[in-house]
């Protein structure tokens, strides 16, 4: 049985815009019912100082920890609460190592704004919400456009529609290849895709803002095909 933690947003990875502790569980709920044991974390730099031996899925469902509580707006770093130096070099260390030997990395939706303190998460993630100018239409009925063939994470899934938010504008790198977009004045802005680094693999979904999304049975499906992915045996 594959073994999973959420890493969710509470402490200085919480916001005032997204309900964490819900989707965290609906995120555990899917994971359950596709066999994985499920740890969901509330305080994410412990978690991660601590190390991740025997973690076969990493989900970072987290906020922006640069950013106020209050209102969302970016703190001057002498007001940001970095845990210290010690703490901040184990994390990048135990974060190294489980990408060395093939943790499998599931970033959800704020997480393209998160875990600011590890350079190599923008690196691996290879897109990255900026505060200057990635932004999202007012939440609503998204539309989106699946390249079904893509790639095995939307194997068999077509076109939907679901209740969620559109990020648009994303910081995107040079390995970007969109499995899921959306359109917005007349451009397509990839929300989903998926890449490898060494053995490690890692899957980006910009979807999830709240429960609405995961009551989305193409948006679960694809989930679901993500965590298999990400965790299936490779030589």
């Amino acid at each position: 049985m594959a073994n999973a933690v959420i890493l969710s947003g509470h402490g200085r990875y919480d916001d005032p815009f997204h309900p964490f502790i819900d989707t965290s569980q609906a995120l555990a709920d899917l994971l359950v019912d596709e066999g994985f044991t499920v740890e969901i974390v509330h305080d994410t730099d412990a978690r991660l100082a601590a190390g991740l031996d025997g973690v076969d899925l990493l989900v970072v469902h987290t906020g922006d920890p640069w950013r106020s509580l209050v209102d969302a707006t970016l703190l001057p770093e002498r007001e940001r609460r970095t845990p210290a130096p010690d703490v901040l070099a184990a994390e990048r260390a135990n974060l190294a190592e489980a990408v060395e030997r093939g943790i499998g990395l599931l970033g959800m939706h704020a997480a393209a704004a998160s875990l600011r303190d590890l350079p190599q998460w923008r690196e691996l993630l290879d897109g990255e919400w900026d505060g200057e100018f990635s932004f999202h239409p007012p939440m609503g009925v998204a539309s989106l456009h699946v390249h079904r063939d893509a790639h095995p994470v939307v194997a068999g899934i077509d076109d939907f529609e679901l209740v969620d938010e559109r990020y648009t504008d994303l910081v995107l790198g040079e390995h970007v290849v969109p499995l899921v977009e959306h359109t917005y004045d007349d451009e397509q802005h990839p929300l989903v895709w998926a890449r490898e680094v060494g053995r490690c693999r890692i899957v980006y979904d910009a979807l999830g803002h709240d429960l609405r999304s995961y009551e989305s049975p193409e948006h679960r499906r694809l989930l679901a095909n993500a965590v298999r992915w990400l965790t299936e045996a490779r030589p």
